[in-house]
């Protein structure tokens, strides 16, 4: 088989990992890929928002498969367009992928699974919403309805700061139409985990949970980032939970998007929160997590090709998913002055000695090569370090081992990715 992965971060470094491993797969191509990617695929300098090069590539070069990593292309329709000509093609088509591209779509497609998740209102304008905040308990927490590259979710804990993401979202407009209309939220308090599953629009078959780390800081202090660590598997999170969150969380999703008449085929991504009063969804995305792929990919025994063509043919129920019974743990590896204005162009070095390190892997997010061949930063996130082990010990200190053998000018890190589970294993 020849495949196609669409994007060029740490995930779809994983996907083109993992894939070149799969016994069925002679060939893989990654659109537009980075220095990591070109290890393991062929990188095809086409844009991953640009479909109809996509498609034309997929169609002259018999591509038997192609899979979408980032969300903004099944947004946009990939999917549609795609098997419109017949292409085969991992990932949900543009209407369920709405669960990801409109936080009022998601949460009212909640409501009416009798899903379980934080009370909720909508709006349309910004007085109604004012007026909402001035006579409501806090924190809570306001939503942009569109795609706001990971940034329109604000966690609010008085008027002052509410009314400021209102007025930030809905007048100032910072991020455009995205703001339109807003969702404000009770604030749920617990655990966080991120359950990814495989779905061909009827069978789930969860992944491995995993704990993402979005802030910026130890202690989960400072500004929101795309995640700078993730482990697995959460402590805090029991099987019994698990078998919950699919019976009560992602089943229910997928029964109710199937009654739409679309029904919903490839990786759906429920952000969890493990409440007193049990888990709740916090939201959806549709499609594999980062750096949350970096972590579940190393730890799945099954074949990924034979799972992606099960979705794709709906035989789901048929196929194994297999994770073995050990550990991963990944550090992000980020440039100087993420997640703001950050450097770029810095030269990596160390990745040599990584690779002779056992268990551990390292997956490129942002990074590019340079005319004289070398690894440079391109990207806010440049590297996601991934080890495995045969307990949460292990693996970290693999991973950290590996990062301490990186070298960038300014790189940044945190030094805590899995405290939790450090707390809960003390």
């Amino acid at each position: 088989m020849k495949i196609l992965v669409v994007g060029g971060g740490g995930r779809e470094h994983a996907l083109c990992w993992k894939l070149a491993r799969s016994r069925d797969v002679r060939k893989v191509y990654c659109a537009p890929g980075n220095a990591g990617t070109a290890t393991v695929a062929e990188n095809v300098p086409i844009s991953a928002t640009d479909i109809e090069g996509l498609r034309n590539f997929a169609e002259l070069n018999s591509i038997d498969l192609t899979v979408v990593g980032p969300e903004k292309p099944l947004i946009l329709g990939i999917v549609d367009t795609f098997e419109a000509r017949g292409l085969r093609i991992f990932g949900p088509s543009a209407e369920p992928a709405r669960l990801e591209g409109s936080k009022v779509f998601s949460k009212e497609l909640m409501a009416a699974a009798g899903i379980p998740t934080a009370p909720f209102r909508v709006f349309n304008d910004s007085d109604s919403a004012l007026e909402h905040l001035r006579g409501r308990s806090f924190p809570c927490v306001v939503k942009a309805d569109g795609d706001a590259a990971g940034k329109g979710v604000v966690v609010a804990k008085d008027l002052e700061e509410a009314s400021a993401a209102v007025q930030a979202m809905m007048v100032d407009r910072v991020f455009g139409a995205s703001g339109d209309r807003i969702v404000i939220e009770d604030c749920l308090v617990g655990e966080e985990a991120s359950v990814m599953a495989f779905v061909d629009g009827r069978t789930v078959a969860a992944m491995v949970p995993i704990q993402d780390h979005k802030r910026i800081g130890e202690g989960d202090t400072g500004p929101n980032t795309g995640g700078m660590g993730a482990y697995a598997p959460v402590p805090s999170l029991t099987p019994n939970q698990l078998d919950q969150i699919v019976k009560t969380i992602l089943q229910p999703a997928v029964d109710t998007i199937r009654e739409t008449g679309i029904p919903y085929r490839g990786v759906l991504f429920a952000g969890i929160m493990l409440t007193p009063d049990g888990p709740m969804c916090l939201e959806f995305n549709c499609r594999f997590g980062d750096p949350e792929t970096e972590v579940a990919l190393p730890l799945l025994e099954t074949d990924l090709c034979d799972i992606l063509k099960a979705v794709v043919d709906v035989r789901l129920d048929e196929q194994p998913v297999e994770f073995a019974d050990r550990a991963a743990v990944t550090v992000v590896m980020a440039a100087g002055g993420y997640p703001g204005a950050y450097r770029t162009g810095d030269v990596v070095e160390g990745l040599d000695s990584v690779s002779r390190l056992d268990a551990v892997e390292v997956f490129h997010a942002g990074t590019s090569l340079g005319e004289d061949g070398t690894v440079r930063t391109s990207g806010g996130r440049v590297l996601t370090v991934t080890a495995t082990g045969a307990d949460f010990s292990e693996a970290r200190t693999r991973a950290y081992e590996g990062v301490g053998r990186i070298h960038f000018d300014a790189a940044v890190h945190r030094r805590d990715i899995g405290w939790r589970a450090m707390g809960a294993r003390s």
